[in-house]
């Protein structure tokens, strides 16, 4: 029993070895390369249905967006089956709690019957990220040796100090408000990922078929560690 949970380990410490995340917290995610990134989840807008005067200015705002960002950024688009899952184990909890057995009884069939309609509907729900990038040497050119050095280091060696973790944190922060603010002034809506959150998005990301059917228990205890 000890030798197979040895083997376990062995093999979730080999798997996070080639992951280029070194860790995740106060809701940043750490590069091994000590690269910094902050997500950030944004709302959409149906452009087709606003009129053209509307088209036009969200056209000009975005563009003006664009021209004010000085530093990297990644939009990502992630179309998932609808998870329903907290839905249903509400559903399920009212069921149990209902005193009325017609009601009991309507309640159990709707459960089922939503069950099955996403079942095989396939409906899928979309997502817009924004991936915001902080690079502390940038602006320090590398030759080939000291980068490839970098990429096999495990991510033991890449911890990263407080007193740097969060002067980095402080400019990713300033880039953040400024993509925040400037996509408001396009009529979207953006808010940054917490800690949970990013932890819950690289699972899911990383582990399409088991996020489905092994669920993060506890995400508070849970970072992305050697």
């Amino acid at each position: 029993m000890a030798k197979n949970k040895s083997a376990k380990n062995k093999s979730v410490v080999s798997s996070q070895k080639y992951l280029n995340i070194a860790e995740i917290r106060e809701d940043t995610v750490i590069m091994r390369d000590n690269t910094l990134r902050a997500v950030l989840l944004v709302s959409s807008i149906n452009f087709a249905l606003k009129n053209e005067d509307e088209q036009e200015a969200i056209i000009s705002s975005y563009v003006s967006f664009l021209n004010n960002i000085d530093f990297p950024l990644q939009i990502v688009i992630q179309s998932r089956e609808l998870d329903i899952h907290g839905y249903l184990e509400q559903l399920k909890q009212k069921e149990k709690e209902q005193t009325n057995e017609l009601l009991k009884i309507q309640t159990a069939e709707y459960t089922q019957y939503i069950e099955e309609l996403v079942s095989m509907a396939k409906i899928m729900n979309k997502r817009f990220y924004v991936v915001i990038f902080y690079n502390p040497a940038s602006d320090k050119k590398k030759n080939f040796f000291s980068s490839l050095l970098e990429i096999l280091k495990p991510a033991t060696l890449i911890k990263m100090k407080g007193e740097k973790f969060l002067k980095y944190k402080a400019e990713l922060d300033r880039r953040v408000s400024n993509v925040i603010n400037n996509l408001a002034s396009a009529g979207l809506n953006a808010v940054q990922l917490d800690t949970q959150s990013l932890i819950e998005l690289y699972y899911n990301t990383y582990n399409p078929k088991t996020s489905k059917n092994q669920r993060l228990a506890d995400v508070k205890n849970l970072r992305v560690t050697e």
